[in-house]
Formats: structure tokens, C-alpha cells, sequence
């Protein structure tokens, strides 16, 4: 998978802008715009930026559970 592929997964994921991945993962905020428009980037920019990747992999929120109902007035729990 090509670098950019990865990031594109990775911004959708996250639902992070192009321009703050590209600003937290190597303080560049064109990074994403320059690789659309085929900026080749050096081996160590590509490792620099699957390392972030790999840091910030997104959370599996479970929702919580629901509270429980109040009970009416007069009435006992089952």
C-alpha cells in the first residue's frame, strides 16, 4: 500500500484534516496536499510518518450502558 493510501485511511479513521496529520506527524502542514499532488517523499519521511500512524491508531469506543429508568412514585423494584 502506497504512503498516501495509508494516510488517507488513517485521516478517514481518525477524521483528522490533512493539514493537522501532516503538522502533528512532521510538522508540515502541506505534507497530505504535496503527496496528492505527487510529492515523492524520502525513506525516512515514509518511516517517520508509518511510525505516527502506528501511535495514533484510532479508539474503539463502546457506548455506555443505558441508566436505569426511574421508578414512579408508589411503585417497587422488581
Amino acid at each position: 500500500m502506497t504512503l498516501l493510501r495509508e494516510i488517507e485511511r488513517h485521516l478517514r479513521a481518525t477524521s483528522t484534516s490533512a493539514t493537522r496529520f501532516g503538522r502533528e506527524a512532521l510538522g508540515d502542514p502541506r505534507l497530505v496536499h504535496d503527496l496528492r499532488a505527487g510529492r515523492e517523499p524520502r525513506p525516512a519521511t515514509v518511516a517517520r510518518v508509518r511510525a505516527f500512524i502506528a501511535g495514533h491508531q484510532p479508539l474503539e469506543v463502546t457506548p455506555p450502558a443505558p441508566a436505569p429508568l426511574p421508578l414512579l412514585p408508589g411503585s417497587e423494584p422488581c
